[in-house]
């Protein structure tokens, strides 16, 4: 059965959350270790990871989840058209300038100047096309995975493809769905038995989470959104040499605002605030993500117990009982705890080929808005949901 259009699982201008995974081509693993040549290219997973965090500066999505595998990526996104609505014309100008520079003659050019701003702001049939896209999952798929492929074929001196073909979605249409596929996520690295601890487990977003409970902080990959003086570019490039400039650009990447930061402050909140109107966009002003709004209604602490306590049933056969304290929260969303570690473990038995995530009745709910019956595995899940 082919795969459905883009515009039947999520609508740029329309608030939903899609678990996005991209193969690497021929699943192999270029961005772990090779086994034909014995290289290894783990050190790309943090190319994949600047790179998230660079785009969740300018978009307005904000990236929920991630895990960054030898031969795969998997990430949870959540599209922001409300925040990107809140951004003037020039902001949404800059921002895709950020990312789209154009074709420039020199890499030392690719600056956006105060002018270019101006004049792409000016374009109000162009400025509405961008702030579409600058909400929709695919472009945002696109921004990521073209960059790390050009990266690659460089180094590796070689042309074509670095990621499979176009990145498998599923929507995820309620929070019971979407606390299981962050814990899945999450816990990736586990399940390929590359670490039994998820706090072991870099380049994921508990990881990050987890780092940065403990004070760690690392450089900002984020944008500068702010653009070039027009004079200050061209002086520049009339009095500095070439070699200087493509220095000082190359710096400039490494760290963009020449700021530190939470190692999670790029990530979206993981819980929603109390008292807030789910409405409000929260508006994220640091410049670092899209939004402030968080995305469970589970504290970070029992969060990172339960993902630790499901770290820890991974041997098949052998489940013990969900603590109480935490079987609360998962009975709250209607999921039988005790197939948690089931649900979790065995995500692809029961989601595996399905485009939508979360429980049986939610999963019909949306079945209906796409004109069908039921989604594929809706039926499998039903043994997980109470």
């Amino acid at each position: 059965m082919p795969r459905p259009k883009r515009k039947e699982q999520f609508d740029s201008g329309e608030i939903c959350i899609v678990h996005a995974m991209q193969r690497c081509v021929r699943r192999a693993y270029l961005a772990g270790v090779d086994a034909q040549t014995g290289k290894d290219y783990s050190f790309r997973k943090e190319w994949i990871r600047r790179r998230m965090e660079a785009l969740a500066s300018v978009f307005g999505i904000d990236v929920l989840s991630y895990a960054i595998m030898s031969n795969h990526l998997h990430v949870i996104l959540r599209n922001r058209p409300d925040v990107v609505a809140s951004w003037s014309n020039s902001e949404v100008a800059i921002r895709w300038l950020r990312v789209f520079p154009g074709r420039r003659m020199e890499e030392h050019l690719a600056e956006p100047t105060e002018h270019e701003v101006k004049a792409l702001a000016g374009n109000a049939e162009r400025i509405a096309e961008i702030r579409l896209r600058m909400s929709d999952i695919s472009w945002f798929m696109r921004s990521l995975a073209e960059p790390i492929s050009r990266l690659a074929n460089k180094q590796d001196e070689c042309t074509g493809r670095f990621w499979e073909g176009r990145f498998k979605a599923q929507r995820i249409v309620d929070e019971a769905g979407l606390l299981a596929c962050s814990m899945y996520v999450d816990l990736n690295p586990v399940r390929a038995a590359m670490t039994s601890d998820p706090e072991k487990a870099p380049h994921t977003s508990a990881f990050d989470r987890i780092q940065a409970s403990q004070g760690k902080r690392i450089d900002s990959a984020a944008f500068d959104l702010k653009p070039v003086p027009t004079a200050e570019a061209a002086k520049q490039i009339r009095e500095t040499p070439i070699e200087e400039l493509q220095k000082m650009q190359k710096e400039k990447k490494r760290s963009p605002t020449g700021k530190r930061i939470r190692r999670d402050a790029w990530l979206a909140p993981l819980t929603l605030s109390p008292g807030k109107l789910s409405s409000e966009a929260e508006v994220n002003r640091d410049g670092l993500r899209a939004s402030d709004k968080g995305f469970l209604h589970v504290s970070i602490r029992d969060y990172l117990r339960l993902l630790r306590w499901t770290a820890k049933q991974g041997i098949e056969g052998i489940a013990a009982k969900v603590p109480d304290s935490l079987a609360s929260s998962l009975t709250d969303l209607g999921i039988d705890a005790s197939m948690w570690r089931d649900l979790v473990w065995q995500w692809q038995r029961y989601f595996g080929k399905s485009i939508c995530v979360g429980s049986p009745e939610s999963m019909r709910q949306d079945a209906k808005r796409c004109g069908k019956h039921h989604h594929q595995g809706q039926a499998a899940a039903s043994v997980c949901f109470v």
